[in-house]
């Protein structure tokens, strides 16, 4: 026994023993058992370190309004991806039809592990880290890897605000810059710049004005010092967003969250005024239901499910961590799933508005061309005037009258038509030119709105809009850096954030270089989506069968005053790991067949040109999984052989409001332990309350708890909440 304990001193003593155990415990103050925690970490307890865990815990800063959470939750998940990534899925994945797999997966995969990051980090109040070290020990790796892919995330996601930034001061100007190509001489003569004639005026700002992009990701080329200003502006925003935590990012997400909604729906109000715009509009939601039964559609449809809500980043778990612990966060996770769809609709509606509009513009450009090629042909006698119908007039050529001339040309000349080099100038054939991520912004939205009227404000407006989707992003992002990091290891928040950011804007020049987008590129594609597969199924795995998932629904029966449907049960247990592994799988095989690339701006030839990664480029990429994955096996191979402590060597028992503590790690089985955990139990008083929790379909106690060990305890440990006829 030991030598303090109170037994030992007192059989040391000449005093005569009056008292029992019973009695001793009769003296101490009620014991509030839902204020009681489970002390697993093996460590002597520290009166000082308690008392300041707990005070922690009541100073733990919250939301000044429930408006506010929401808002900041929808910032985060509403971002660039719903603009620009959301509307090419929906165009190549078969228009309208995108749409069902899309909400299926929503509701079977998102809502469920949404539900279940909120709940997590409501119930714990921690950060990632702290989530996953009280859930599992052995899986703490989770929160550690959540960083590790935030950190990297956070990186090139700036550079994409910075790129923002960069458009939107130069919107301030008419004609806007990207309007006209440059004139340039040559000797006494003016002629237009080569590179953006062979291509077009929006395509050649971006790639030599913006980015002054390089041939290939193995030419550096030096610092784009416009681009290097840029990103220090970038996270100069973040990093004041950020300095005060959430009494600071809260503020700026009435600002950042609300504002795109504002110039979404005027661009929609704007577009759908413009001539084209129903085309566009038709096109999109014309359903390709034979798309429906392609799995490749399932799968981009559950990646983006699965990155448009934040899963895995640690950002959800933050926010909610603020929370009050009645907050009902089952109606913050259906609000918030279902306003982010319908976010990706709205963006859908204004993006092929636009293109529409783009699409008539570029298919009227194209008959133009080719009348006069035809002209050309006429003046020439290559072509007879017989061919030409009587009623057509070139100098108000429709559309259809050219289809018509085109389809005569075309019979008479079957042969030799090929040489002609004429186009067909379909409308549809406009529309079906998918534009995603950086191009649609950035080219394809850049050049529709040089035909607006008043086209700086709408310039304007968009990148600011891009500039606030990226900022509520980034802030998500950063939180899911901050809070795990400065609740795990106390450091100060106001230091943390400015270090953090400084570190990143260091380390993020290399995305600025002249290469820098081919960079961007290959951490937008590798570093986080097979890392946070891994993640999010772990995290599935460390609640439903680890924790266990009657013991949670108990837990959230009693925390938010009602019974969560029976669907969440399966959802948790066997749907969503289900789905998981099998996106996994096809990540994975996806990943093996198609050899990493990416598509370089060839300066000669003014178009783009696929290519391979080096061998040095591949090396990074492989780094970049491996790294955001190795937390989780170092982790558990450190604690599962007890390298780091775990807290499953002993277990302490600490009652924070009687401040009463019996360490019974090492006591034996004759001492006082007999009468504090009888194996009569009807002698040990129960901490369970007495009313019927739901636990799960099928239970038939209510005090039956998983049939896991003993969740984060470790097995072979008797938890405060175990019930007495399972001892």
């Amino acid at each position: 026994m030991p030598k303090n304990s109170k037994v030992t001193q007192r059989e040391h003593s000449s005093e005569h023993v009056t008292e029992s155990v019973a009695d001793l415990l009769a003296h101490e103050e009620p014991v509030d058992y839902k204020r009681s925690v489970l002390n697993v970490t093996g460590e002597a307890w520290d009166k000082q370190k308690d008392g300041e865990e707990e005070l922690d815990a009541e100073n733990r800063p919250a939301w000044n309004s429930k408006l506010q959470y929401i808002l900041a939750q929808i910032g985060y998940s509403v971002g660039l991806g719903n603009v620009w990534r959301f509307p090419y899925l929906c165009q190549k994945n078969g228009g309208g039809a995108y749409l069902v797999p899309y909400l299926v997966l929503l509701i079977i995969i998102g809502l469920p592990l949404f539900f279940l990051e909120l709940a997590v980090g409501q119930r714990i109040r921690r950060g990632s880290i702290g989530v996953w070290n009280y859930i599992c020990p052995r899986l703490g790796g989770i929160g550690y890897a959540s960083c590790l892919v935030c950190f990297f995330v956070g990186l090139y996601y700036n550079v994409i605000i910075g790129w923002s930034i960069f458009y939107f001061f130069k919107s301030f100007q008419y004609p806007l810059p990207w309007s006209e190509c440059p004139i340039v001489k040559n000797g006494s003569v003016a002629v237009v710049e080569t590179e953006c004639e062979r291509s077009s005026a929006t395509t050649y700002f971006w790639y030599r004005e913006a980015l002054d992009i390089s041939n290939s990701i193995s030419e550096s080329g030096g610092l784009n010092w416009k681009m290097t200003l840029c990103l220090l502006v970038a996270w100069s925003l973040v990093g004041l967003a950020m300095i005060k935590g959430i009494q600071s990012s809260g503020k700026v997400m009435y600002f950042s969250s609300l504002f795109p909604y504002v110039v979404l729906v005027c661009f929609l109000v704007r577009g759908l005024l413009l001539r084209g715009a129903v085309d566009g509009i038709m096109h999109m939601f014309t359903p390709k239901l034979d798309k429906m039964l392609d799995p490749q559609v399932w799968r981009e449809a559950a990646t983006q499910v699965f990155f448009a809500l934040g899963l895995g980043f640690g950002g959800v778990i933050a926010f909610s961590s603020y929370n009050k612990q009645d907050n009902n966060c089952h109606f913050d996770a259906t609000l918030v799933s279902f306003i982010n769809f319908f976010t990706s609709v709205l963006a859908t509606l204004v993006v092929f508005a636009v293109l529409g509009f783009k699409a008539n513009i570029m298919n009227e450009k194209c008959v133009v061309e080719n009348a006069e090629k035809i002209l050309g042909y006429l003046n020439t006698n290559v072509l007879s005037h017989d061919l030409i119908p009587p009623h057509v007039n070139f100098s108000h050529l429709t559309a259809k009258d050219y289809h018509e001339m085109y389809r005569v040309i075309m019979t008479v000349k079957e042969g030799h038509f090929k040489e002609l080099g004429l186009d067909a100038c379909l409308l549809e054939d406009e529309l079906d030119k998918s534009v995603q991520g950086t191009g649609l912004a950035f080219i394809a939205f850049t050049e529709a709105m040089t035909h607006f009227p008043a086209s700086p404000f709408w310039s304007v407006m968009f990148f600011l809009m891009l500039i606030n989707l990226g900022l509520g992003s980034m802030i998500g992002t950063m939180s899911g850096i901050t809070t795990p990091i400065i609740d795990t290891f106390k450091v100060r928040k106001e230091v943390f954030t400015v270090g953090c950011c400084i570190f990143a804007f260091v380390v993020g020049l290399i995305f600025v270089q002249r290469s820098g987008n081919y960079f961007v590129t290959m951490f937008d594609d590798y570093s986080a989506t097979l890392p946070l597969t891994v993640v999010v199924i772990l995290e599935n795995i460390a609640v439903a069968w680890i924790y266990g998932t009657k013991k949670f629904m108990q837990e959230l029966t009693e925390m938010l005053g009602f019974r969560p449907y029976q669907f969440y049960y399966y959802a948790w247990k066997y749907v969503s790991p289900i789905c998981m592994a099998v996106l996994m799988t096809a990540s994975i095989i996806q990943l093996g067949v198609s050899p990493p690339g990416y598509s370089a701006w060839i300066r000669e030839e003014a178009a783009e040109k696929f290519l391979f990664y080096p061998t040095w480029a591949m090396a990074i990429l492989i780094s970049l999984i491996i790294l955001a994955s190795l937390p989780l096996p170092l982790v558990f191979i450190l604690r599962q052989f007890h390298l780091v402590s775990d807290g499953s060597n002993t277990l302490s028992v600490t009652y924070k409001k009687g401040r009463m503590m019996k360490d019974i790690s090492n006591l034996e089985d004759n001492d006082e332990t007999r009468f504090i955990l009888s194996k009569v139990p009807s002698e040990t008083p129960s901490p369970m309350p007495t009313h019927r929790s739901y636990l799960g379909p099928g239970s038939n106690s209510p005090m039956e708890m998983s049939s896991a060990p003993n969740g984060r305890y470790g097995s072979g440990y008797l938890t405060a909440g175990t019930p007495e006829s399972e001892l």
